[in-house]
């Protein structure tokens, strides 16, 4: 997966009115409590990005 790919799991699984993923239940018409496993995975991807660049940038 790419950081594209990434942003766009990060647009659709926002947090609905009702505390709920929104792209859950959109995609899956499943209820499901935000963060959904999607955005714990989109926004480790991410962490794990920005951290390897930081520490490539240090060596």
């Amino acid at each position: 997966m790419n950081d594209e790919q990434e942003q766009a799991i990060l647009a659709v699984h926002v947090r609905g009115l009702d505390g709920m993923c929104a792209g859950c239940r959109a995609w899956w018409s499943r209820l499901t409590p935000y963060p959904c496993w999607q955005v714990d995975w989109a926004t480790s991807r991410q962490a794990r990005t920005i951290t390897a660049r930081v520490l490539d940038g240090v060596r």
